[in-house]
């Protein structure tokens, strides 16, 4: 498949994850280590299951990642608002974060859309075989 830096959802989720390490980076106290490690570990999944859905060889495996993907940016979602609700992050920090996951959330379900569209009329990457069985094929570039 391609590069997924091309990807403008990637794009996204990653500075969605250099945002949530700026963030939690500000939550001050051993009670909220659990809760720091867990945002950021969570950014770091959704940015990097894109990464891993596109190197995979068929659609059908990408939208397995994207699926995971969109997981974690709820799981994120969720860590943000006991964070906000602990008040262990500001409401402007929470507010802006959650902008950026819900757009990056979007993009993933219209990347999933398009995969889903494409599964119903021939993708680039199924080819024909020359043999006479006409056995379908993935070729393993994209």
């Amino acid at each position: 498949m391609s590069d997924f830096k091309k990807l403008r959802v990637w794009r996204k989720a990653h500075a969605l994850t250099l945002n949530v390490h700026r963030v939690a980076a500000t939550i001050r106290g051993a009670q909220f280590a659990p809760l720091r490690n867990q945002m950021v570990r969570a950014a770091m999944s959704v940015s990097a299951n894109i990464v891993e859905g596109r190197e995979q060889q068929t659609d059908r495996e990408f939208a397995r990642f994207l699926g995971y993907a969109l997981g974690s940016a709820s799981e994120l979602e969720h860590h943000f608002i006991v964070a906000r609700d602990l008040r262990a992050i500001s409401e402007a920090d929470f507010s802006s974060t959650l902008g950026q996951i819900i757009d990056v959330r979007k993009m993933v379900h219209g990347l999933l859309a398009k995969l889903s569209k494409s599964k119903k009329t021939p993708s680039k990457r199924t080819v024909r075989s020359s043999s006479a069985d006409s056995v379908k094929r993935t070729a393993g570039s994209g």
